[in-house]
This record gives C-alpha cells, sequence and structure tokens, in this order.
C-alpha cells in the first residue's frame, strides 16, 4: 500500500511539473524577461563587459518585479476606448457653437391675460390677470419692477419688458 501511495505522489508531482513547464516551453515566443534584460544589458554597454553572475543576479530581481506588477484580472471589453476630449477642443467647440448660434436675448412670454377694461372720460383702466392676482393698470403703471404700460389702444395693450426694454403687446379686444 505504500508502495501504491508513493508511485501516486510520484505521478501527480511529474505531471503537475510538465503542466507548469510545458506551456512556457511551448507558448512562450517572446523572451523571457530575465533574457530580455541580459540583452538590453549587453547592447548598451557595448564596450563593457558584465560578469555572468551579475547580470543574472540584476535579471533575476528585474523579473520579479515584471511579473509582481502584472494585472492577472484585467477587464478586457470589444467596444474601442472612447476618445477623450483636450480642454483646448472643449473650449474651441464652445467658441465655435457660440458664434453659430449667436442668439439676440428676448423677453419671455406675457404672464397676463385680458380680462377687462373700464373707460370713464378721464383715463381708460385695464384689468389683467397673472396667475391668482389681478392687476388694474393705468397707463404709465408698473407692474411688479418689470412691466412699464406704454400704450393702451382700442384693440391691444403695449408693455415694455423693462430688464431688456423689449415692447410686447397683449390684444385687449375689438374696437366696439
Amino acid at each position: 500500500m505504500n508502495r501504491q501511495r508513493a508511485f501516486g505522489w510520484a505521478a501527480f508531482l511529474a505531471i503537475a511539473g510538465a503542466l507548469a513547464w510545458g506551456p512556457g516551453m511551448f507558448f512562450d515566443d517572446a523572451q523571457s524577461p530575465a533574457d530580455a534584460i541580459k540583452t538590453a544589458a549587453t547592447t548598451t554597454n557595448a564596450g563593457k563587459t558584465h560578469s555572468g553572475a551579475v547580470a543574472d543576479k540584476a535579471a533575476a530581481a528585474t523579473a520579479k518585479s515584471l511579473n509582481m506588477s502584472r494585472d492577472l484580472f484585467a477587464a478586457k471589453s470589444w467596444t474601442p476606448a472612447p476618445i477623450q476630449a483636450t480642454v483646448t477642443d472643449e473650449a474651441a467647440a464652445a467658441a465655435a457653437l457660440a458664434l453659430q448660434t449667436k442668439v439676440e436675448p428676448s423677453a419671455p412670454p406675457l404672464p397676463f391675460q385680458f380680462i377687462g377694461r373700464m373707460d370713464d372720460r378721464r383715463d381708460l383702466q385695464v384689468f389683467l390677470q397673472n396667475g391668482e392676482k389681478l392687476y388694474v393698470v393705468r397707463l404709465g403703471d408698473v407692474i411688479d419692477d418689470t412691466y412699464r404700460i406704454e400704450r393702451i389702444s382700442a384693440t391691444e395693450l403695449s408693455l415694455v419688458y423693462l430688464p431688456l426694454q423689449l415692447s410686447q403687446t397683449l390684444s385687449v379686444g375689438s374696437a366696439q
């Protein structure tokens, strides 16, 4: 029984050794790191000769450090890496976009709805609604420091949007 166990262990170790040695022997087309360092050391110091022991020690130390930095579980992807834009490219694209789409400032749409008007002989009053608020305005009035009443006619009300000094009109009914 001991002979069978010893033979089994010997066979196991032989197969494990062959599997460990085999891929490096048959599938490694590139130079090993130790051989690459020896070659680099001899080519950089063309006129100088190094002792074999010193070159072997340096090669073994560098090969060990090269193998330790290798990422065994690196992520692999078939999609191409995105091209990163540089800061100057982004600034140039933003400047080009600003030149192409030169937008004039404009006033927001009028928030008021015409409710009605009251005309007595001295002045004309117009009733406007903005949400829940009701405004009674006359010529020259300023609404919420944003709109000023410029002109009131029979068919339209002219307002000026004060932040941009732009004129807007609101229909106030027919001329009857």
